[in-house]
């Protein structure tokens, strides 16, 4: 019988060693991938899990009040716990107190409840020096706001390891005293607000980079090479400058008694005033939201001005030539032939320029001032200033899905095959 099967020089069937040399060039792609895979687990997967992570895991209450928490699993919350549930938090407090993580107990409970942190302080260094019970009365008297029956369903809230305190407050909602679900008393409700700002002002500023943008870029593709190449070193500017420095420069442009409020001054247009809503006349522009969204705007522009132009420079001007020998006019040849080629373009640096500009926050906060200042802000203030890593996490948490949600609407509109970058 002939075997018809094709064979190498050594006998091998052909199928195999191309199967073999298959496997061998995967193998060698991966590893040259394999570098930037570890960089990118490793600098963009793990921090976003541990973010995820410290937005529903703290485990200072239970790790700390063991007895405690234990205890009040059984407590129905509508009245002051028993004689039990007291003797083991002082028990807990004392064994705290040696192990020097009374802060840690505050500090948790201080996020709900304001000033609760230095009473925690107070009422473990009073039951030091007590001895025996009976406890209800002397956890009361080191601090009447044990009395309270709320003080104690916060306790109780916070003594589950897997909490939703940081995502409900980053949404301006809590806990009420019966397990249910609330918004915040309005004198604290501010995120929010602060989330709607950071997407209004990010949608605003990606608008200006476009309408400044999309021209400037048509120009840019339609002129000679030569002053093409030199007009771009203006738009490349940004990028070899620092944020800081661009940022200052606005700073000192905008301030008041500064460039620009001067020249207005000594013109006498303050007329501009009253446009940006200042009707005193004076020519205040620092610390605005024009402001914020002027230097942001100046920053942003080439990320949305660059895709638009890569687009732009593939386009045939035939195209235009052959709209035009049609019988159609300069304008609507531009719109209807030129105009829908872009938007790939379009898509990409707006969608780039937008998703940058929900993680600004220094620019807002020295150009714009407090009234400005949008969630990332509250992130880094959170995290290095209070050192809260439950509500920075969880404020991150709701800035990632607002993004994917950005992203998933994109994609079901346009599609994200369709996105050019260059």
């Amino acid at each position: 019988m002939t075997d018809d099967v094709m064979r190498t020089a050594d006998g091998t069937p052909l199928k195999v060693k191309l199967r073999q040399a298959e496997r061998r060039e995967v193998r060698r792609a991966f590893l040259l991938i394999a570098p930037l895979f570890l960089f990118i687990v490793v600098s963009f997967l793990i921090p976003i899990v541990v973010m995820l992570k410290n937005a529903f895991y703290d485990p200072d209450i239970v790790n700390n009040l063991p007895q405690t928490t234990e205890l009040l699993r059984q407590w129905d919350g509508k009245a002051l716990p028993s004689e039990e549930v007291f003797a083991a938090f002082a028990a807990d407090l004392k064994t705290a107190s040696k192990a020097r993580t009374v802060a840690l107990i505050g500090k948790r409970l201080n996020y709900e409840i304001p000033t609760l942190k230095s009473k925690v302080t107070v009422t473990a260094r009073k039951l030091d020096k007590i001895e025996a019970g009976p406890w209800t009365e002397a956890v009361i008297s080191a601090d009447p706001i044990w009395k309270d029956v709320f003080t104690w369903a916060v306790v109780k809230r916070a003594g589950s390891a897997v909490t939703p305190y940081y995502l409900l407050s980053a949404l301006d909602l809590r806990q009420g005293t019966d397990g249910g679900i609330e918004r915040t008393p309005e004198e604290r409700r501010i995120y929010l607000q602060v989330l709607g700002r950071t997407l209004g002002i990010s949608l605003l500023v990606t608008l200006c980079t476009l309408v400044l943008g999309y021209p400037v870029a048509f120009m840019l593709a339609t002129l000679p090479q030569r002053t093409a190449s030199i007009l771009m070193i203006f738009v490349l500017l940004p990028f070899w400058t620092s944020l800081l420095v661009r940022t200052t420069a606005w700073t000192i442009l905008l301030q008041d008694g500064g460039v620009v409020a001067q020249f207005l001054h000594i013109t006498g247009i303050t007329w501009i005033s009253n446009v940006l809503g200042f009707m005193s006349g004076e020519p205040q522009l620092f610390k605005t939201r024009f402001a914020t969204v002027l230097a942001m705007t100046h920053i942003q522009l080439p990320f949305t001005l660059l895709p638009i132009y890569s687009v732009m420079k593939t386009i045939s001007p035939t195209y235009m030539r052959a709209a035009k020998s049609l019988g159609a006019t300069p304008f609507h040849a531009f719109r209807t032939v030129y105009v829908p080629q872009t938007m790939p373009g379009v898509a990409a640096g707006c969608l780039l320029t937008f998703i940058l500009c929900l993680g600004y926050f220094i620019t807002p906060a020295l150009v714009g001032g407090g009234s400005d200042n949008m969630i990332a802000g509250f992130i880094d203030t959170a995290m290095n200033n209070e050192g809260n890593w439950g509500k920075s996490s969880a404020l991150g948490f709701v800035l990632l899905t607002a993004t994917l949600i950005l992203y998933y609407v994109y994609n079901r509109l346009i599609g994200i095959d369709k996105m050019k970058l260059g």
